[in-house]
């Protein structure tokens, strides 16, 4: 996690793929229905990240729950954005549901499939990013 909140914060698209193994599944809550392979998801991260100009986001976390064995580990937490502008001014922030499954490649924990999602309003059936 920490690994993660460093590559988002610095922008670095490199660092962020590399937490992912090659042929991860990404159930994002953005746009499309998945992202297939760590390339695809390496595009997304620069999409991302290229738009946000001068600013950056402070990722955060809480009510982290990991379950792990020796083949494979799950990670359930509620994962806030924060977008800070060049200055540092708190700029407006999301929050989603994260669920990570990592498997160890080579000696090291990778990302094989991770789910974002957030509850729908019922009445506005919009996604509600707000705890």
């Amino acid at each position: 996690m920490e690994a993660y909140a460093a590559a988002v914060l610095a922008k670095d698209a490199d660092a962020f793929a590399a937490l992912y193994e090659r042929d991860v599944r990404v159930f994002n809550l953005w746009a499309k229905w998945s992202d297939d392979g760590v390339e695809a998801w390496r595009a997304m991260a620069v999409d991302w990240f290229g738009s946000l100009g001068s600013e950056c986001v402070v990722v955060g976390w809480d009510d982290v729950r990991t379950h792990v064995t020796s083949e494979l580990a799950v990670l359930e937490a509620f994962f806030t954005y924060q977008a800070v502008s060049a200055e540092g001014a708190k700029l407006r922030a999301m929050s989603n549901r994260l669920t990570w499954v990592l498997k160890p490649v080579n000696g090291a924990w990778k990302i094989i499939h991770e789910h974002t999602s957030a509850p729908v309003d019922a009445t506005s059936m919009r996604a509600v990013l707000k705890r």
